[in-house]
Protein backbone atom coordinates (compact mmCIF):
# COMPACT_ATOMS: atom_id res chain seq x y z
CA UNK A 1 0.00 0.00 0.00
CA UNK A 2 2.69 2.18 0.78
CA UNK A 3 4.78 1.96 -2.35
CA UNK A 4 1.46 2.84 -4.23
CA UNK A 5 0.92 5.55 -2.08
CA UNK A 6 4.66 6.89 -2.67
CA UNK A 7 3.99 6.29 -6.93
CA UNK A 8 1.19 8.27 -6.44
CA UNK A 9 2.39 10.91 -4.56
CA UNK A 10 5.57 11.06 -7.34
CA UNK A 11 3.31 11.14 -10.35
CA UNK A 12 0.97 12.97 -9.38
CA UNK A 13 1.13 14.58 -13.58
CA UNK A 14 -0.62 10.93 -14.34
CA UNK A 15 -2.78 10.71 -11.14
CA UNK A 16 -4.57 13.62 -11.15
CA UNK A 17 -5.78 13.40 -15.27
CA UNK A 18 -6.78 9.98 -14.71
CA UNK A 19 -9.14 10.64 -11.76
CA UNK A 20 -10.38 13.65 -13.14
CA UNK A 21 -10.98 11.34 -16.62
CA UNK A 22 -12.61 8.47 -14.16
CA UNK A 23 -14.80 11.43 -12.03
CA UNK A 24 -16.13 12.42 -15.77
CA UNK A 25 -17.04 9.07 -16.61
CA UNK A 26 -18.97 8.57 -13.73
CA UNK A 27 -20.74 11.71 -13.64
CA UNK A 28 -22.09 10.52 -16.96
CA UNK A 29 -23.50 7.31 -15.84
CA UNK A 30 -24.76 7.20 -12.62
CA UNK A 31 -26.44 9.47 -10.05
CA UNK A 32 -23.50 11.68 -8.38
CA UNK A 33 -25.46 13.20 -5.34
CA UNK A 34 -24.37 10.24 -2.78
CA UNK A 35 -20.14 11.57 -3.22
CA UNK A 36 -21.72 14.76 -1.73
CA UNK A 37 -21.66 12.75 1.68
CA UNK A 38 -17.86 12.09 1.29
CA UNK A 39 -16.93 15.50 0.75
CA UNK A 40 -16.04 16.18 4.55
CA UNK A 41 -14.20 12.85 5.16
CA UNK A 42 -11.78 13.35 1.92
CA UNK A 43 -11.10 16.63 3.06
CA UNK A 44 -9.74 15.84 6.50
CA UNK A 45 -7.56 13.25 4.63
CA UNK A 46 -6.12 15.29 2.53
CA UNK A 47 -5.13 18.36 4.93
CA UNK A 48 -4.65 16.41 7.98
CA UNK A 49 -1.87 14.10 6.91
CA UNK A 50 0.12 17.46 5.43
CA UNK A 51 -0.19 19.15 8.84
CA UNK A 52 1.50 16.45 10.60
CA UNK A 53 5.02 17.11 8.94
CA UNK A 54 4.34 20.59 8.85
CA UNK A 55 7.49 22.52 10.85
CA UNK A 56 5.53 24.82 12.96
CA UNK A 57 8.69 25.57 15.05
CA UNK A 58 10.53 26.75 11.94
CA UNK A 59 8.70 29.65 11.81
CA UNK A 60 10.87 30.84 15.18
CA UNK A 61 13.70 30.86 13.79
CA UNK A 62 15.07 34.01 12.33
CA UNK A 63 16.92 34.68 9.28
CA UNK A 64 15.74 35.26 5.95
CA UNK A 65 13.61 38.05 6.28
CA UNK A 66 13.92 39.36 2.99
CA UNK A 67 13.04 36.32 1.17
CA UNK A 68 10.29 36.13 3.68
CA UNK A 69 9.00 39.86 3.63
CA UNK A 70 9.05 39.01 -0.43
CA UNK A 71 7.32 36.46 -0.89
CA UNK A 72 4.55 37.20 0.88
CA UNK A 73 4.24 40.51 -0.78
CA UNK A 74 3.98 39.11 -4.17
CA UNK A 75 1.83 36.26 -2.48
CA UNK A 76 -1.03 38.60 -0.96
CA UNK A 77 -0.14 42.23 -3.20
CA UNK A 78 0.28 40.83 -6.52
CA UNK A 79 -1.27 37.48 -7.45
CA UNK A 80 -4.41 37.86 -6.32
CA UNK A 81 -5.45 40.66 -7.95
CA UNK A 82 -4.05 39.31 -11.05
CA UNK A 83 -6.18 36.29 -10.61
CA UNK A 84 -9.11 39.10 -10.10
CA UNK A 85 -8.18 40.45 -13.35
CA UNK A 86 -7.83 37.18 -15.01
CA UNK A 87 -11.36 36.22 -13.61
CA UNK A 88 -12.76 39.50 -14.85
CA UNK A 89 -11.34 38.44 -18.29
CA UNK A 90 -12.28 35.47 -18.68
CA UNK A 91 -15.39 34.41 -16.50
CA UNK A 92 -17.44 37.79 -16.73
CA UNK A 93 -20.60 35.60 -17.01
CA UNK A 94 -19.47 33.09 -14.27
CA UNK A 95 -18.57 34.24 -11.22
CA UNK A 96 -18.36 31.16 -9.35
CA UNK A 97 -15.52 30.25 -12.06
CA UNK A 98 -13.55 33.38 -11.37
CA UNK A 99 -13.63 32.50 -7.59
CA UNK A 100 -12.07 29.29 -7.77
CA UNK A 101 -9.26 31.47 -9.80
CA UNK A 102 -9.31 33.74 -7.24
CA UNK A 103 -9.46 30.95 -4.10
CA UNK A 104 -6.13 29.18 -6.28
CA UNK A 105 -4.69 32.26 -6.00
CA UNK A 106 -4.87 32.91 -2.08
CA UNK A 107 -3.43 30.34 -0.54
CA UNK A 108 -0.37 30.30 -0.93
CA UNK A 109 2.67 27.28 -0.72
CA UNK A 110 2.01 24.03 0.21
CA UNK A 111 4.34 20.91 1.21
CA UNK A 112 5.19 20.51 -2.60
CA UNK A 113 6.67 24.04 -1.92
CA UNK A 114 9.26 22.51 0.01
CA UNK A 115 9.70 19.34 -1.83
CA UNK A 116 10.19 21.23 -5.37
CA UNK A 117 12.38 24.02 -3.54
CA UNK A 118 14.44 20.68 -2.17
CA UNK A 119 15.06 19.31 -6.05
CA UNK A 120 16.18 22.25 -6.97
CA UNK A 121 18.55 22.80 -4.51
CA UNK A 122 16.80 25.86 -2.84
CA UNK A 123 16.94 26.79 0.77
CA UNK A 124 14.74 24.57 2.82
CA UNK A 125 14.68 26.64 5.93
CA UNK A 126 13.16 29.19 3.77
CA UNK A 127 10.81 27.26 2.01
CA UNK A 128 9.49 25.75 5.76
CA UNK A 129 9.08 28.98 6.95
CA UNK A 130 7.50 30.30 3.80
CA UNK A 131 4.81 27.62 4.15
CA UNK A 132 3.40 27.65 7.60
CA UNK A 133 3.32 31.51 7.53
CA UNK A 134 1.76 31.28 4.21
CA UNK A 135 -0.38 29.12 4.96
CA UNK A 136 -1.91 30.73 8.50
CA UNK A 137 -1.98 33.86 6.32
CA UNK A 138 -3.26 32.72 3.51
CA UNK A 139 -6.40 30.98 5.36
CA UNK A 140 -7.31 34.31 7.27
CA UNK A 141 -6.99 36.61 4.82
CA UNK A 142 -8.71 34.56 2.03
CA UNK A 143 -12.71 35.24 3.50
CA UNK A 144 -11.89 39.37 3.29
CA UNK A 145 -10.36 39.25 -0.38
CA UNK A 146 -12.98 36.87 -1.21
CA UNK A 147 -16.10 39.60 0.25
CA UNK A 148 -13.29 42.78 -1.00
CA UNK A 149 -13.45 41.52 -4.86
CA UNK A 150 -16.35 39.09 -5.51
CA UNK A 151 -18.92 40.09 -2.55
CA UNK A 152 -21.26 41.39 -4.89
CA UNK A 153 -21.55 38.60 -7.35
CA UNK A 154 -21.12 35.46 -5.20
CA UNK A 155 -23.34 34.19 -2.55
CA UNK A 156 -21.25 33.13 0.82
CA UNK A 157 -21.30 33.68 4.15
CA UNK A 158 -18.88 35.47 6.15
CA UNK A 159 -18.86 33.87 9.47
CA UNK A 160 -19.78 30.44 7.76
CA UNK A 161 -16.43 30.50 5.42
CA UNK A 162 -14.12 31.33 8.97
CA UNK A 163 -16.20 27.98 10.41
CA UNK A 164 -15.05 26.20 7.43
CA UNK A 165 -11.65 27.17 7.77
CA UNK A 166 -11.50 26.24 10.86
CA UNK A 167 -12.45 23.35 10.47
CA UNK A 168 -10.62 22.47 7.28
CA UNK A 169 -7.44 23.91 8.09
CA UNK A 170 -6.52 24.88 11.75
CA UNK A 171 -8.36 22.08 13.51
CA UNK A 172 -6.60 19.59 11.47
CA UNK A 173 -3.38 21.99 12.28
CA UNK A 174 -3.20 21.19 15.68
CA UNK A 175 -4.18 17.79 15.36
CA UNK A 176 -1.60 17.22 12.64
CA UNK A 177 1.12 18.92 15.49
CA UNK A 178 -0.20 16.57 18.30
CA UNK A 179 0.23 13.57 16.24
CA UNK A 180 3.17 15.01 15.15
CA UNK A 181 4.68 15.80 19.21
CA UNK A 182 3.12 11.52 19.97
CA UNK A 183 4.88 10.20 16.92
CA UNK A 184 7.91 12.29 17.68
CA UNK A 185 8.59 11.05 21.13
CA UNK A 186 7.50 7.60 20.31
CA UNK A 187 10.27 7.27 17.55
CA UNK A 188 12.51 9.80 18.68
CA UNK A 189 12.79 13.04 15.87
CA UNK A 190 15.32 10.71 13.59
CA UNK A 191 13.13 7.92 13.09
CA UNK A 192 9.99 10.17 12.75
CA UNK A 193 11.77 12.32 9.92
CA UNK A 194 13.43 9.50 8.02
CA UNK A 195 10.59 6.54 8.41
CA UNK A 196 7.44 7.87 9.73
CA UNK A 197 6.79 11.54 7.98
CA UNK A 198 7.46 10.35 4.38
CA UNK A 199 4.40 8.31 4.34
CA UNK A 200 1.95 11.19 5.16
CA UNK A 201 2.18 13.27 1.96
CA UNK A 202 0.42 9.72 0.16
CA UNK A 203 -1.95 10.13 2.32
CA UNK A 204 -3.04 13.49 1.96
CA UNK A 205 -2.40 12.49 -2.19
CA UNK A 206 -5.63 9.94 -1.51
CA UNK A 207 -7.49 12.95 -0.47
CA UNK A 208 -6.64 15.11 -3.07
CA UNK A 209 -7.46 12.32 -5.74
CA UNK A 210 -11.22 11.43 -3.78
CA UNK A 211 -11.87 15.53 -4.03
CA UNK A 212 -10.98 15.83 -7.37
CA UNK A 213 -13.21 12.84 -8.86
CA UNK A 214 -16.01 14.22 -6.69
CA UNK A 215 -15.68 17.73 -8.15
CA UNK A 216 -14.97 16.45 -11.76
CA UNK A 217 -18.11 13.76 -11.77
CA UNK A 218 -20.40 16.54 -9.82
CA UNK A 219 -19.47 19.18 -13.34
CA UNK A 220 -19.51 16.03 -15.68
CA UNK A 221 -23.02 16.95 -17.26
CA UNK A 222 -22.15 20.77 -17.52
CA UNK A 223 -18.97 19.64 -19.07
CA UNK A 224 -20.35 17.19 -21.67
CA UNK A 225 -22.90 19.81 -22.31
CA UNK A 226 -20.61 22.23 -23.07
CA UNK A 227 -16.68 20.82 -23.85
CA UNK A 228 -15.16 23.99 -25.33
CA UNK A 229 -15.41 25.00 -21.24
CA UNK A 230 -11.99 23.17 -20.08
CA UNK A 231 -10.02 25.25 -22.72
CA UNK A 232 -11.42 28.72 -21.57
CA UNK A 233 -10.91 27.48 -17.88
CA UNK A 234 -7.12 26.01 -18.88
CA UNK A 235 -5.96 29.65 -20.72
CA UNK A 236 -6.61 32.30 -17.50
CA UNK A 237 -4.62 29.28 -15.76
CA UNK A 238 -1.92 28.76 -17.46
CA UNK A 239 -1.29 32.95 -17.74
CA UNK A 240 -1.64 32.96 -13.99
CA UNK A 241 0.92 30.55 -13.35
CA UNK A 242 3.53 31.60 -16.21
CA UNK A 243 3.12 35.36 -15.07
CA UNK A 244 3.93 34.22 -11.54
CA UNK A 245 6.94 32.25 -12.71
CA UNK A 246 8.55 35.21 -14.24
CA UNK A 247 7.78 37.70 -12.19
CA UNK A 248 9.11 35.94 -9.30
CA UNK A 249 12.31 34.81 -10.88
CA UNK A 250 12.78 38.21 -12.15
CA UNK A 251 12.52 39.38 -8.36
CA UNK A 252 14.81 36.28 -7.02
CA UNK A 253 17.53 37.08 -9.59
CA UNK A 254 17.13 40.31 -8.79
CA UNK A 255 17.27 40.65 -5.49
CA UNK A 256 18.21 37.18 -3.47
CA UNK A 257 21.20 34.91 -3.26
CA UNK A 258 20.63 31.49 -5.55
CA UNK A 259 18.91 29.92 -2.70
CA UNK A 260 16.55 32.18 -1.07
CA UNK A 261 15.66 33.12 -5.12
CA UNK A 262 14.66 29.77 -5.88
CA UNK A 263 12.72 29.26 -2.31
CA UNK A 264 10.78 32.26 -3.90
CA UNK A 265 9.79 30.46 -6.72
CA UNK A 266 8.05 27.93 -5.43
CA UNK A 267 7.25 29.73 -2.43
CA UNK A 268 5.25 31.75 -4.56
CA UNK A 269 4.40 29.94 -7.39
CA UNK A 270 3.14 26.61 -5.36
CA UNK A 271 -0.78 27.24 -4.44
CA UNK A 272 -2.40 25.34 -1.61
CA UNK A 273 -4.80 24.09 -3.88
CA UNK A 274 -5.63 21.11 -1.25
CA UNK A 275 -6.99 23.83 0.89
CA UNK A 276 -8.35 25.97 -2.23
CA UNK A 277 -10.57 23.32 -3.30
CA UNK A 278 -11.67 22.22 0.03
CA UNK A 279 -13.17 25.70 0.71
CA UNK A 280 -14.47 25.90 -2.66
CA UNK A 281 -16.42 22.54 -2.37
CA UNK A 282 -17.50 22.86 1.56
CA UNK A 283 -18.31 26.59 1.75
CA UNK A 284 -20.26 27.16 -1.06
CA UNK A 285 -22.59 24.58 -1.78
CA UNK A 286 -23.10 23.56 -5.55
CA UNK A 287 -22.61 26.63 -6.86
CA UNK A 288 -18.71 25.84 -5.31
CA UNK A 289 -18.56 22.87 -7.84
CA UNK A 290 -17.24 25.54 -10.65
CA UNK A 291 -14.72 27.10 -8.55
CA UNK A 292 -13.67 23.21 -7.87
CA UNK A 293 -13.30 22.36 -11.52
CA UNK A 294 -10.92 25.62 -11.80
CA UNK A 295 -8.99 24.36 -9.24
CA UNK A 296 -8.70 20.93 -10.02
CA UNK A 297 -7.33 21.92 -13.46
CA UNK A 298 -4.40 24.21 -11.72
CA UNK A 299 -3.04 21.01 -10.49
CA UNK A 300 -2.79 19.99 -13.58
CA UNK A 301 -0.45 23.03 -14.90
CA UNK A 302 1.03 23.26 -10.74
CA UNK A 303 2.76 19.96 -11.24
CA UNK A 304 4.27 20.25 -14.46
CA UNK A 305 5.17 23.64 -14.49
CA UNK A 306 7.11 22.71 -11.29
CA UNK A 307 8.34 19.24 -12.70
CA UNK A 308 10.13 21.39 -15.89
CA UNK A 309 11.38 24.83 -13.55
CA UNK A 310 13.64 22.02 -11.57
CA UNK A 311 15.48 20.98 -14.99
CA UNK A 312 15.62 24.48 -15.90
CA UNK A 313 17.07 25.84 -12.36
CA UNK A 314 20.49 25.82 -13.26
CA UNK A 315 20.11 27.45 -16.55
CA UNK A 316 17.98 30.55 -14.58
CA UNK A 317 20.22 30.71 -11.36
CA UNK A 318 23.66 29.16 -12.60
CA UNK A 319 24.81 25.87 -10.81
CA UNK A 320 24.58 25.20 -7.04
CA UNK A 321 27.10 26.08 -4.74
CA UNK A 322 26.20 24.13 -1.62
CA UNK A 323 26.61 26.16 1.12
CA UNK A 324 25.71 25.68 4.88
CA UNK A 325 22.82 28.25 4.00
CA UNK A 326 21.68 26.25 1.31
CA UNK A 327 20.86 23.51 3.37
CA UNK A 328 17.67 22.56 5.94
CA UNK A 329 18.38 24.13 9.14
Amino acid sequence: MWNLLRWLNKNLTVAIPALMLAGFGFGLVAETGSLKGLILPFTFLMVYPMMVTLKIRQVFKGGSGKTQALTQAINFAVIPFVAYGLGRLFFADRPYMALGLLLAALVPTSGMTISWTGFAKGNLAAAVKMTVVGLVLGSLAAPFYVQALLGAEVTFDLPGIFRQIALIVFLPMAAGYATQRLLVRRYGQEAFQKSVAPRFPGLSTLGVLGIVFIAMSLKAQAIAARPGELLTIFVPLLILYLFNFVLSTVAGKMLLPRGDAIALVYGTVMRNLSIALAVAINAFGSAGSDAALVIALAYIIQVQSAAWYVKLTDRIFGPCDVSPHLRAE
